[in-house]
């Protein structure tokens, strides 16, 4: 039986040569960065080559706008919480939008206990923002409009730039979430005006335990742990050398396989969609449709009178890996935020799934969905009757 991952958004696999650069810094050189020997040396030149390499792949100033985290989650935890602290002289206002990731609407929830109020701006049917609608939330308290750039859901594309315009005319920080975009559509920090991106490299060929902040020399940002001055005194913690060294060669990767990478999957994407709807009856494509307001690997699906969960566990028994909502929010089997924001039928929410390809995704696993997810729907769908 073929084993098909259509899951990449939740994780990729490491490159090889990714895994080979990393493996001396497991073993050859282990030195802490922070030590003051040669050992030490050799860690902290091997972490400034990665910020340089990653400062390039999203058109930072400088290097040093580079800060290394645990993962996305605690960037995003940090991007937030931060500038909350950071900023609260200057007012107490949030903006994010419905569709944001859990690691951002959580994080505003726990800062209302302390005073900090928000809005979450409303999207359209197909997950995008208006940014006129952002212009009509801010106020003379608003520090920090939080917007990501790919929807970890449904794939739609945010307007960040005219978003980013907003915020500099406003003196706002803005804070890109690009967890489920970096590797797979260009990042321009300065052309967005983003004083905050983050994003993760296990979503692009890279290693699980390391994530990114981009922090603009301007932008001003507390740190939200305390006891130690790693990290420009903003993430304390002994760094991960190893994860740290592929996070920087992954990004060098994926700079220079970007296009032929989304040309491969946007195709793929384009037939497998085009196939299903065929072949299937009532099957409703959720988020913007295959193009440039899409994410090229993502197809987020509800097949009507099934169950995400039972589709899922159907998809594994035959081969195929599959997602049926967020990674973050699967195990608590609530409707995803994200599908109620864009009006979808609670029924057709239950219903859902997200099939995400990747680079080494075949025309010949493609054929395989294409024949096998049809008859899960029928064998689900007559069950039910």
């Amino acid at each position: 039986m073929p084993q098909v991952y259509l899951d990449h958004q939740s994780a990729t696999p490491v490159l090889p040569e990714v895994l080979e650069a990393m493996r001396p810094w497991f073993t050859d050189f282990f030195g802490n960065p922070s030590s003051l020997h040669r050992h030490g040396l050799l860690a902290r030149d091997a972490i400034a080559k990665a910020r340089e390499q990653i400062a390039a792949f999203i058109n930072a100033e400088s290097p040093e706008e580079i800060i290394f985290t645990s993962d996305g989650t605690e960037s995003a935890n940090l991007a937030v919480k931060g500038t909350a602290a950071a900023r609260q002289r200057d007012g107490n206002h949030i903006i994010i939008t419905a569709t944001e990731h859990p690691s951002i609407i959580a994080s505003v929830e726990n800062l209302q206990a302390g005073g900090i109020t928000s809005s979450r701006v409303p999207v359209d049917t197909t997950g995008i923002v208006d940014p006129e609608e952002i212009i009509a939330a801010t106020t003379g308290n608003t520090i920090l409009i939080a917007v990501h750039h790919a929807n970890h859901e449904i794939g739609a594309i945010q307007p960040l730039a005219q978003i980013g315009q907003i915020a500099r005319q406003r003196a706002i920080t803005f804070f890109v979430d690009a967890e489920a975009s970096a590797g797979w559509l260009p990042i321009d920090v300065r052309a967005w005006g983003a004083g905050l991106v983050s994003f993760s490299p296990h979503r692009f060929y890279g290693p699980k335990g390391v994530g990114i902040l981009y922090k603009n020399c301007r932008t001003r940002l507390s740190p939200i742990l305390h006891g130690g001055d790693q990290e420009n005194g903003l993430r304390p913690g002994v760094e991960n050398v190893p994860a740290i060294v592929g996070a920087g060669l992954a990004a060098e990767i994926a700079a220079r396989e970007m296009e032929r990478r989304h040309a491969h999957c946007s195709k793929l994407q384009s037939r497998l969609w085009d196939a299903l709807r065929a072949k299937i009856p009532d099957l409703k494509l959720n988020g913007p449709a295959p193009g440039s307001m899409r994410h090229p690997a993502n197809l987020n699906i509800s097949a009507k009178d099934t169950e995400g969960e039972a589709q899922l566990l159907l998809c594994d028994m035959r081969g195929i890996a599959v997602a049926s909502g967020s990674s973050c929010v699967t195990r608590s089997k609530k409707i995803s935020h994200v599908l109620a924001a864009i009006g979808l039928d609670p029924a057709l929410a239950r219903a859902n799934i997200i099939m995400s390809l990747g680079q080494a995704t075949t025309e010949e696993d493609i054929d395989y969905v294409i024949q096998t997810y049809p008859e899960i729907i029928s064998k689900l769908r007559s069950l039910s009757l």
